[in-house]
């Protein structure tokens, strides 16, 4: 009977660790597939993305209702050197940067609850400011956030770097206080 429950507590463990690092890829293939596409090259950011962020995003026409609104809301467009430009193409930039890095992190596994944490945020302020309606939290901003949360919470599982960091200082501080080396 003991070997029996030894055997599914491993297994449980393992199970555990894949499904951590399940849910890593998946948050991190969504945003970086969407963080990539604003990209032509390395440090090239697309110049049609800021139309994307600046009309689409902060500027819809027609207008979404409890959505952030960036523009003047008669004319849909923006004032030369508007704060609200200025807000909308910042936000692209952010975007650009924040959707790849921290998707790869996930992915490694390095800082993955401060990723995941921020991964959370981008998508809860897409869900409250971009596309506040219920069909979109549905799909896609509940399995993000599911996912994200999950991360926060669980942390990445024994398949990350922030595993094997983890395990490396709990080791050298075990050696530290036994005095050897």
């Amino acid at each position: 009977m003991n070997n029996l429950i030894g055997r599914v507590i491993w297994l449980n463990r393992w199970l555990r660790d894949f499904i951590l690092l399940g849910a890593r890829l998946l948050l991190a293939h969504a945003f970086i597939k969407s963080g990539l596409s604003k990209w032509n090259t390395w440090f090239d950011f697309n110049e049609s993305k800021l139309t994307l962020f600046k009309y689409e995003f902060f500027c819809p026409d027609p207008p979404r209702e409890g959505a952030l609104q960036l523009c003047d809301s008669e004319t849909l467009s923006y004032a030369q050197n508007s704060f609200g430009l200025w807000i909308a193409e910042s936000m692209a930039y952010i975007a650009a940067i924040t959707e790849v890095a921290l998707p790869l992190l996930l992915i490694i596994g390095l800082l993955s609850r401060p990723a995941a944490a921020g991964l959370f945020g981008m998508t809860l302020f897409i869900q409250l400011a971009v596309y506040p309606d219920l069909n979109h939290f549905i799909n896609p901003a509940a399995w993000w956030m599911l996912a994200a949360l999950i991360l926060v919470s669980f942390g990445p599982g024994r398949l990350s770097l922030d595993y094997l960091i983890k395990k490396s200082l709990i080791k050298k501080r075990f050696i530290k206080q036994k005095g050897t080396v």
